[in-house]
């Protein structure tokens, strides 16, 4: 799969490329206690997976918010994806501001996460991406939809973000603040992907299994589509067989991860 989405992209030739900056420093929350091992090796595996899988590169990022505590997410310290262990997690309130910050970097775009969990208490995951396969549907009004069942998802609506709306002067097109962060929750309302104009995709899931799940169906899915689009009219699902699919799919989402999760930390 990931060879299909690397070609898909070649044929659109587009690459965006976000900085990452030291933030100033921010009055620390509380910590809400001992994380799991086991919810932390899912985050960190979660970032691996991703990175195996093409969906992010050295930049993107996925997050889980504490199951222990609601008011809390936790996400790796600004590094590339396949390189995140344990010890790069770190614990953020739903403002995105660090718990224990101790002098490391963060993601500039952490805000899409908090704020996303502020808007939407169904939400446990959210994954940010720059995948390319994604990008031509986020600059023009071709809808990304259901090619098959593993994308199912996609029927359920795809939401659409256009920064301009929500910054009052043209931006370096990242979401870097805490108003960007909520215009983007606001753009993706009750759906589960949000295309970003000029920039990229976010996912968001009941769980990181979910929210893993729906990033690589979905930029799978874009570059199928693309494919499809030039051989000629593309049978999409109808809405009802898209539905089906995405119930099925969330249900048995244990068997895509359990692979996927097992290869990945086999890499270590």
């Amino acid at each position: 799969m990931k060879r299909f989405i690397e070609l898909a992209a070649l044929s659109v030739a587009i690459l965006i490329v976000a900085g990452q900056h030291p933030a100033p420093a921010q009055t620390p929350s509380m910590s809400g206690g001992p994380v799991d091992p086991a919810i932390v090796e899912d985050l960190v595996a979660a970032n691996r997976v991703l990175a195996d899988e093409g969906v992010l590169d050295a930049y993107g990022h996925v997050s889980m918010r504490d199951p222990r505590n609601p008011s809390r997410y936790m996400m790796s310290r600004s590094l590339a994806p396949i390189l995140v262990s344990a010890s790069d997690i770190m614990e953020f309130d739903l403002d995105s501001t660090p718990v224990d910050q101790r002098g490391r970097l963060m993601y500039l775009e952490r805000f899409i996460h908090g704020e996303i969990y502020k808007a939407r208490p169904d939400v446990n995951s959210v994954v940010h991406c720059h995948t390319p396969s994604f990008l031509p549907f986020c600059v023009c009004q071709v809808g990304l939809r259901p090619i098959y069942h593993m994308s199912g998802f996609l029927g359920r609506g795809v939401a659409r973000f256009e920064i301009r709306d929500f910054a009052a002067e043209a931006t370096d097109m990242l979401v870097s603040n805490p108003e960007l962060g909520k215009g983007l929750a606001k753009s993706l309302g009750d759906k589960q992907i949000v295309l970003m104009r000029g920039h990229g995709a976010t996912m968001a899931g009941q769980s990181v299994k979910h929210a893993v799940f729906r990033a690589i169906y979905g930029a799978l899915n874009a570059a199928v589509q693309l494919e499809a689009m030039r051989l000629g009219e593309v049978t999409y699902l109808s809405d009802e067989e898209a539905l089906k699919g995405a119930e099925i799919n969330d249900r048995f989402v244990d068997r895509s991860w359990t692979l996927w999760k097992l290869e990945a930390l086999a890499k270590k």
